[in-house]
């Protein structure tokens, strides 16, 4: 099954809201990232990267900013292809589903941030564009959200409740189980 690795908005204007204290979920994700992109690496799996370039000028992701700039645990190789959104799915206004198709990818494994935004976004018309999809729960994180209601919801929660909701449109995985999936 021709497969490839979708790193979604490894940005650090997400390493500057953690550096901040700011709480979030899955404190080991960048070391997990940094993981999955190794193995698809040795094992010759292409990998496509999407940064998000938000068209608000006053945006922590706006490419050329410090914190449009890229996390260390998820730097593109000179090889590897990306692709930039100004939205949150990485399949609007980006070529990305051409480019797959053409390819003959069939399976993407998604990882990344945030959980809840881009990452479900873009898994959502992935598996809604007849891909399969694979997301690796430890290779993932967001933060926590305050509902209209008024009531905060803690990043933990946030991240089981996506992990839920995203069960539906993709295999929620272990990142230990992905060299075997390949």
């Amino acid at each position: 099954m021709r497969t490839v690795l979708l790193v979604i908005d490894c940005q650090m204007e997400f390493a500057r809201r953690t550096a901040a204290g700011i709480p979030r979920s899955n404190p080991d994700a960048e070391a997990r990232i940094a993981g999955v992109l190794a193995l698809f690496r040795t094992k010759g799996v292409p990998v496509i990267h999407v940064h998000h370039d938000d068209p608000n000028p006053k945006s922590g992701f706006r490419l050329g900013t410090p914190g449009g700039g890229v996390m260390p645990c998820a730097a593109p190789l000179p090889t590897e292809m990306l692709f930039v959104k100004r939205g949150s799915s990485a399949f609007i206004g980006t070529g990305l589903e051409d480019h797959l198709r053409d390819a003959g990818i069939v399976r993407l494994v998604i990882i990344g941030a945030a959980v809840n935004y881009c990452v479900a976004s873009t898994l959502r018309m992935a598996a809604n564009l007849g891909f399969t999809v694979l997301l690796p729960k430890e290779a993932v994180f967001g933060f926590g959200v305050t509902g209209p209601d008024g009531v905060a919801h803690d990043p933990e929660t946030v991240l089981s409740v996506t992990l839920g909701s995203l069960a539906a449109f993709a295999e929620i995985v272990s990142t230990s189980d992905l060299s075997d999936r390949l």
